[in-house]
């Protein structure tokens, strides 16, 4: 119906050349977030990636990707909705990475059909990292002493109050290595035989853009806007497009924590944890 009205309008007034959707995917992915503090996970940016692949006429939908990471669980559950709907809707899926695609947020990149960068953006982190602190020294120093109590004898384990167990440890790292095996068979099958025999390129490591397209994780360089007139002609017009609105027509960043009363004092806590944790994952690249 679009294509028809668009038609019947006088030439002067119509739209030239194609539109392509652009959706920017940007920040540390998590579940949470809010307004002031937006992350990605799939509540937050499944509407914009709906409302882009449902533009009819766009051979192609665009994205953004500018992250350092996060919960490989989002990152996948994104890279499976981006591919799920390129596949329902026929649509090429162009990748481009600014600063930083790295580990869940190169897992993401995924799921583009080909991926761009900037030769100085940082590309790779494929594999799993897990952190936190101990405090069982601290507890002692001023006299606190952990009571827990549970009905299952492995339900505490790596708790940072106590010291170290080995056991604990080996048991994480055995589901550190279940996850990476996931995000290296995700990374054969989506880039094949572009890939580089090299056994770096599963150990971790990041890279530049320009050394991530000689690996094979990147198919090129360049900026969007360049990179789609060269493809789709002169006139292509990029349309940027965002998620849902709410009545007041803010943004609305997905699913967000309560913020009763009685949870102000919690989350003030949980969110300075994760905004510590947030500026830890850019940092790492440098940012």
């Amino acid at each position: 119906m679009a294509g028809l009205l668009s038609r019947m309008l006088p030439k002067r007034f119509r739209k030239e050349g194609t539109a392509i959707p652009v959706v920017r995917l940007h920040g540390v992915i998590m579940t949470g977030g809010s307004q002031f503090r937006p992350t990605l996970n799939i509540a937050t940016v499944a509407p914009a990636l709906e409302k882009a692949f449902s533009k009819k006429d766009a051979p192609a939908v665009a994205i953004s990707i500018n992250s350092p990471g996060g919960s490989p669980v989002q990152s996948r559950l994104i890279y499976q909705r981006i591919r799920a709907l390129a596949e329902e809707k026929n649509k090429k899926v162009l990748m481009f990475v600014e600063d930083v695609a790295a580990s869940g947020g190169y897992m993401i990149a995924l799921a583009g059909d080909e991926i761009f960068v900037d030769p100085t953006s940082i590309v790779g982190s494929i594999g799993v990292v897990s952190g936190g602190f101990g405090f069982p020294e601290l507890l002692r120093k001023i006299g606190v002493e952990r009571r827990v109590y549970t009905a299952g004898e492995n339900k505490v384990i790596l708790d940072p109050f106590q010291p170290e167990k080995e056991g604990d440890v080996e048991y994480l790292k055995t589901l550190q290595l279940e996850i990476h095996k996931v995000f290296i068979d995700m990374v054969k099958a989506r880039r094949g035989s572009r890939l580089a025999d090299d056994e770096t390129i599963f150990s971790g490591l990041f890279w530049t853009g320009v050394r991530g397209l000689e690996l094979g994780l990147v198919d090129g360089t360049g900026e969007m806007r360049e990179t789609l007139k060269r493809r789709y002609g002169p006139k292509t017009r990029l349309e940027l497009v965002g998620g849902a609105r709410n009545i007041f027509g803010r943004r609305l960043p997905g699913v967000v924590r309560g913020s009763a009363a009685g949870d102000i004092g919690a989350g003030a806590v949980a969110g300075l944890a994760e905004t510590l944790e947030e500026k830890a994952l850019w940092g790492r690249y440098g940012m």
